[in-house]
């Protein structure tokens, strides 16, 4: 984030209402990872930003993601709000693997021409990130 921002890079964080093991846990992580409040932004603040995203980057969310909350009347979720991820330009979502989320439906996100999926842990894939920014930088 701070690499970013002294390129001038505009930063921010999107917090679904579910996301974490209770309702605020992601806010609170956050917060102590030193990340400024100002910058965290709750969906129904920041959904609408997401199709002027240059870049998304989710990390093991699955179903709070999903597009076909909003398209598929057939899936278990539709209906179910979703951050708008898959309107920014480019999206990488960090996960562990290729399961599907609690709601045993596939995340028609990671088969979009704008998504790239990178597998591995988040805490080994954001280090190898930050060094390639870094790089950048070099």
């Amino acid at each position: 984030m701070k690499l970013l921002q002294a390129a001038g890079v505009g930063v921010k964080f999107a917090i679904h209402p579910v996301a974490g093991r209770m309702p605020g846990h992601m806010n609170v992580l956050l917060a102590e990872a030193g990340v400024p409040y100002d910058i965290i932004f709750d969906m129904e603040d920041i959904n609408a930003e997401f199709a002027n995203t240059d870049v998304a980057l989710v990390i093991g969310a699955n179903d709070v993601v999903n597009p076909a909350a909003r398209t598929d009347k057939s899936s278990p979720i539709y209906g179910m709000p979703i951050l708008d991820t898959d309107q920014a330009h480019q999206v990488y979502v960090v996960k562990r693997g290729q399961g599907k989320g609690y709601s045993g439906f596939e995340n028609l996100l990671f088969f979009n021409e704008n998504c790239s999926m990178v597998y591995g842990d988040a805490q080994a894939v954001l280090t190898q990130m930050v060094q390639a920014v870094k790089d950048l930088g070099a």
